[in-house]
């Protein structure tokens, strides 16, 4: 029976803070404390509107709607007639808290603020349930666990959710909005259990976290080292022991962002995140799902500072994808991103490696994966780049598109190779004649060996 519980895993917990107190949750036995009797739990009252009350009362009537909506329910569960009563009175308040945090021309006291994180990191912080991945005990599970698969989960309680989100979002971004106060409740603590939401099945919810988590790091400058370095140790977790997570993707979003406000000239710390963290986030067999993200932010790195290229290339080349041609096509896309933004010396430094790699590439039997190879040529700064340096590139490549020529099977390759071969004998055609006669002495001397 232990083993079977153990094989089934068990709700994801997040980091739970010794002062807080528990949430309140209406209709079910709360995972994150002792069963609950819907019988004790207060019953949601209507209040009147900000509007019906004078100015001087309404701080105080935020705060009662504030502790009104702490009130948890489980959206699970079968909704009876005063349970949908009260979850509709607990939406309809969360909007009024909105609306009057988004409008009003009063500043919130602090400890009107102090309650609204309260009230927020209530509602948000919870158990989140098992992803697909977590549930290995049936045939089933196994399969769900595919991170190419699409297995969408639609959190139930979105509704009071997304409002609560939507009141934390306009509380960060409010003018209003004393950093120097604020930063005393949306602490290190917060940010970290904010961060460990990203991991929520919910494509909505992690949409939210993304929007919060940047306006955050953009609000408060004293967190921000806090928040590259958090999100480095889930990416570092994610690389080298799980490779299993359900926000990378928003997480690198978050980071495109960020690299692109890096100032001139680079920590050095940004480089050591590029190399120990970015470059091995190729590695992983879901990639494909972050990796237009990925390669966002490597290519950024690149622009930022062109001395990086090579080692971005070079990482590349190291975890080069043998047996998986789909993640090869990505790959190649993202390798012509950072091409096109590569100066000439630092081509110089990674050009052999790197045509040996596209060489292999342009015989590979999977035609999108030659094609895309041949299709480097389409840009013109990498046309410069290889016309510079001719004389090492041809050799490297020229028995692979004569290859292509003569025993591809795929039609469309043979008229691609024949205009790269047309390229190459216009950039330098003693070179080509001579890359050509040394190919039919080489093969003429195999074709003896093999005979012989």
């Amino acid at each position: 029976m232990l083993n079977r519980i153990i094989k089934r895993g068990g709700p994801k917990l997040p980091k739970t803070d010794a002062n807080e107190p528990p949430a309140v949750v209406v209709g079910h036995v709360s995972r994150t404390a002792a069963g609950c009797d819907t019988s004790s739990v207060p019953s949601i009252e209507a209040l009147p509107l900000f509007r019906d009350v004078p100015a001087g009362e309404r701080q105080s009537l935020f705060i009662r709607k504030l502790r009104l909506c702490a009130v948890v329910f489980d959206f699970s569960d079968m909704i009876t007639l005063r349970c949908a009563r009260e979850r509709e009175v607990k939406r309809r308040n969360l909007a009024e808290l909105i609306d009057f945090v988004q409008s009003s021309s009063d500043r919130l006291a602090e400890p009107v603020q102090e309650e609204l994180v309260r009230t927020v990191a209530t509602n948000i912080f919870r158990c989140l349930p098992p992803a697909a991945h977590e549930n290995t005990g049936s045939e089933a599970a196994a399969a769900a666990a595919d991170p190419e698969e699409e297995n969408v989960f639609l959190d139930p309680a979105w509704p009071h959710l997304q409002l609560v989100y939507e009141l934390l979002l306009r509380y960060v971004v409010s003018s209003d909005t004393d950093a120097k106060v604020a930063k005393r409740f949306i602490d290190h603590a917060f940010v970290l259990r904010v961060l460990d939401l990203f991991d929520s099945g919910d494509p909505r919810e992690r949409e939210y976290l993304k929007t919060i988590l940047h306006r955050i790091y953009g609000k408060f400058m004293v967190h921000r080292p806090f928040i590259r370095k958090a999100i480095s140790n889930i990416f570092c977790r994610f690389i080298f022991e799980t490779e299993r997570h359900s926000g990378i993707g928003e997480l690198l979003e978050i980071l495109g962002s960020i690299i692109n406000g890096f100032a001139l000239p680079m920590k050095e710390e940004h480089k050591l995140f590029l190399v120990r963290v970015l470059i091995p986030l190729h590695k992983t067999k879901p990639a494909g799902v972050y990796h237009h993200q990925l390669a966002y932010c490597t290519t950024q790195f690149v622009e930022k500072d062109c001395k990086l290229a090579d080692t971005v290339i070079r990482g590349l080349l190291k975890y080069w994808p043998v047996t998986n041609c789909q993640k090869e096509l990505l790959f190649l896309g993202e390798l012509e991103e950072v091409l096109e933004t590569t100066q000439p010396t630092e081509f110089q430094q990674c050009m052999v490696p790197l045509f040996k790699q596209i060489s292999r590439c342009l015989n590979s039997s999977h035609f999108q994966v030659a094609e895309r190879a041949l299709y480097l040529w389409n840009n013109d700064h990498i046309v410069s780049l290889t016309s510079q340096n001719c004389s090492i590139i041809l050799p490297i490549i020229f028995e692979a598109l004569e290859k292509n020529m003569q025993s591809h099977w795929n039609q469309a390759i043979h008229g691609l190779t024949t205009n790269v071969l047309k390229m190459f004998q216009d950039m330098d055609g003693d070179l080509f004649e001579d890359c050509q006669q040394q190919y039919i002495e080489r093969t003429t001397y195999q074709t003896s060996a093999v005979a012989y």
